[in-house]
């Protein structure tokens, strides 16, 4: 994804800034292919009521308000209703971050400027002195979010968090009583395992796995099989615990 220009604004402050992604996808993409002639495969806009192939040109929105009924919307029309702050970030408020549950957050972007900028740098300090966060409204790839502004080392990180009615939280399932004895042995085992958060060592497996294969399907290798240990089922907790604390 190229860079998108926007603005922090609050107040009567506007600062220039490029959002670029923080993540970029590392997963392995494979085509459709007709297997007979190993061609890739097209898709194609289908109309069944008028059994034809249809043009992007004679393509229109449309909402289903009921079962094989809808109201149409024009490119203009959708155009007009956007939100008035496209192509800026409008800050609302400052809050600690503590407040904002980690399961709000969907996706990161960096945020940097093109040239030297003493009103970034200004904000930058300022956000590290109060240890607040900022948020903020914007519109991103034509949706629009409510977002934190945040520091990291020496970066701001725009990270655009999901409205309430997108959240599924529901009641906790661990109103179970435990026995003491229980508890005492997976604290242990937590204990155990305690350790720190080092992301760069942690390697996706799996997509490993997928180029390990690639390359043994063109030097005409057999793809090894990954195996798998079966899994017991827990029949009994404090002997499962046990077991665990002893490995």
């Amino acid at each position: 994804m190229p860079s998108i220009h926007s603005n922090i604004s609050f107040g009567l402050v506007n600062i220039p800034v490029l959002i670029r992604p923080i993540v970029k996808n590392n997963d392995v993409s494979f085509n459709q292919l007709h297997k007979k002639c190993m061609h890739r495969i097209s898709y194609l806009k289908y109309c069944p009521h008028c059994k034809m192939d249809v043009k992007m040109s004679d393509i229109v929105k449309g909402y289903q308000y009921e079962k094989g009924e809808y109201v149409e919307f024009t490119p203009k029309e959708l155009q007009d209703l956007k939100p008035e702050n496209e192509g800026e970030i409008e800050i609302i408020s400052f809050v600690p971050l503590k407040e904002i549950d980690s399961s709000y957050f969907e996706k990161s972007y960096i945020l940097s400027t093109e040239k030297k900028s003493k009103a970034y740098s200004l904000f930058v300090k300022a956000l590290e002195k109060t240890n607040l966060v900022g948020l903020c409204k914007t519109v991103l790839h034509n949706k629009f979010y409510y977002a934190i502004l945040r520091m990291y080392d020496t970066n701001i990180i725009l990270t655009t968090l999901y409205f309430e009615e997108e959240m599924n939280l529901k009641e906790s399932a661990s109103n179970v009583k435990v026995d003491n004895k229980e508890l005492d042995l997976a604290m242990k085992l937590i204990q155990n395992l305690k350790g720190h958060f080092e992301p760069e060592k942690y390697k996706d497996e799996y997509q490993d796995k997928i180029q390990d294969a690639i390359q043994d399907k063109l030097n005409g290798r057999k793809v090894s099989k990954t195996k798998k240990s079966p899994k017991k089922e827990v029949t009994n907790l404090m002997k499962a615990l046990e077991k665990s604390l002893k490995k």
